[in-house]
């Protein structure tokens, strides 16, 4: 059994749930509102055991919340946070070390060359399911990889959010509305 600990920050996309173990950051969760922070602990709950417990003074999600902020100030380009990958496992995490490591800010990646990079070269669609799987959005990058013809592909942030992130490394246009 883990200890959690969770906070919930304001960000230019949103609110984002940010949840930590004594081993790192375990978890991000996208428009976290009342309603889907409560779902979010709750699934934590169950995987981790124990009840997650909201952080007063906690110095790794301050942490945290610090390089999310000059990310999207534009003036971090690499998060530099330890990363607790017990809510993924075998391919997925594979996938997903991949792209944290491999795909820099301001780069793209196609689901095909990701599934190439980790050695499973029929496996472009399992890459997208690693994708929708990533407990770690934002600081493991899923939002940048996109379909072999240059379309976005998916998102669990939503398209919208996808866009967001893309803008902000320069790889889209920033939106006009």
């Amino acid at each position: 059994m883990s200890t959690v600990t969770w906070t919930v920050t304001g960000t230019p996309i949103g609110p984002l749930l940010l949840a930590a173990t004594n081993e790192g950051l375990v978890n991000v969760v996208f428009h976290a509102d009342e309603k889907t922070a409560r779902r979010a602990l709750e699934r934590l709950a169950g995987r981790l055991g124990g009840e997650p417990v909201e952080a007063t003074e906690n110095p790794f999600l301050a942490e945290t919340v610090r390089q999310l902020r000059a990310y999207f100030a534009s003036t971090l380009r690499a998060f530099d946070l330890t990363l607790d990958w017990s809510l993924s496992g075998g391919f997925n995490r594979r996938v997903l070390r991949e792209l944290a490591t491999g795909v820099p800010y301001g780069t793209v990646v196609g689901y095909q060359d990701l599934a190439d990079r980790v050695g499973e070269p029929g496996a472009a669609r399992a890459v997208g399911v690693a994708m929708g799987s990533n407990p770690l959005p934002v600081v493991v990058p899923c939002h940048r990889v996109v379909e072999s013809d240059g379309g976005l592909g998916g998102f669990g942030g939503g398209l919208e959010t996808k866009r967001a992130l893309l803008a902000l490394e320069g790889v889209l246009p920033q939106p006009l509305f």
